[in-house]
């Protein structure tokens, strides 16, 4: 009976060893997997600012050193000024900064009315604006332009930030986070004389808050991302924007002979480093926004 029962007790230690084993290889592949995706992903960062430091001299070898013999800082310099990268960043923060607040307005009341107000019609018309998600943006491209350039707003500040004020996205996510609200505290404000609008900036923003977050973050990062629709419509110097303004730049030498390529890379490495600071220290609020929408409704 011992004998039988010791040998159990081995049996049931060796599976557990067995078991621990392939618990330990599994991890050892998944954070190698991890690692392997992480240096494809990274890579071609680091050699982006790999470039920028490099003399041009350096760049056009025909064997590349994964890092610059002559550290070159002065290529920021250069690419700061024969991009005018400041003109760039104020314009790209001002319509970033107009178009986000003016479409926070529209989502929090379109969502608001979406989620809470009763009228007639609600469901269908919100399945309508679903419905135009199926549709890609740049077939809307052509009448927009045509829309914009009757109206005689090409090369202006409001063809910039008008046209994409309403995100059907958007309001279908904060929707979601009101939804999640319990209706009992809409009637019981009712019941207490509050005002739609007052329920609304008192009860209903401050607990969506992430979520405004998010679609604050979202907005913020598609006006810097911006490129065709500047590029068709606002295409002069004081109206440009980062991407197409970095597109434009010239980095000829003085000679005209070849184009500065570390330049060029510094000027990409600058215009990426505040998107790269936004993931890093502001990703927590988007997953949180995006997780705390839900499916619900």
């Amino acid at each position: 009976m011992s004998d039988t029962k010791g040998m159990r007790e081995h049996n049931l230690h060796a599976e557990a060893t067995k078991a621990h084993i392939w618990t330990i290889l599994y991890q050892i592949l998944v954070y190698a997997f991890l690692f392997i995706m992480a240096i494809i992903v990274l890579f071609p960062f680091y050699w982006m600012i790999n470039s920028s430091l490099k003399s041009y001299e350096e760049y056009t070898l025909a064997v590349q050193t994964f890092w610059p013999k002559q550290v070159m800082f002065s290529n920021y310099a250069a690419a700061f000024e024969k991009a005018n990268l400041l003109q760039l960043f104020a314009n790209t923060t001002y319509v970033g900064l107009i178009s986000t607040f003016l479409s926070l307005i529209i989502t929090v009341f379109s969502a608001f009315a979406f989620a809470r107000l009763e009228f007639k019609g609600r469901d269908a018309m919100f399945g309508l604006l679903l419905a135009t998600m199926m549709i890609p943006g740049e077939m809307f491209t052509i009448t927009n332009f045509q829309t914009v350039s009757a109206l005689g707003w090409r090369n202006t500040y409001q063809v910039l930030i008008i046209p994409f004020l309403v995100s059907v996205f958007y309001i279908y996510l904060l929707r979601q986070n009101f939804m999640q609200i319990p209706n009992e505290l809409y009637l019981a404000a009712k019941v207490d004389g509050t005002s739609d609008l007052k329920y609304l900036w008192k009860v209903m923003v401050p607990l969506a808050m992430p979520t405004l977050i998010t679609i604050t973050i979202l907005k913020m990062m598609g006006s810097w991302n911006s490129y065709m629709w500047p590029r068709l419509v606002a295409n002069d110097d004081a109206h440009k924007l980062i991407t197409n303004g970095l597109r434009s730049a010239d980095f000829t030498d003085a000679t005209g002979s070849f184009t500065n390529y570390p330049q060029q890379m510094a000027a990409v490495a600058i215009v990426s480093l505040p998107l790269f600071l936004v993931f890093v220290f502001l990703r927590k609020y988007i997953m949180r926004g995006v997780s705390r929408s839900g499916i619900k409704g």
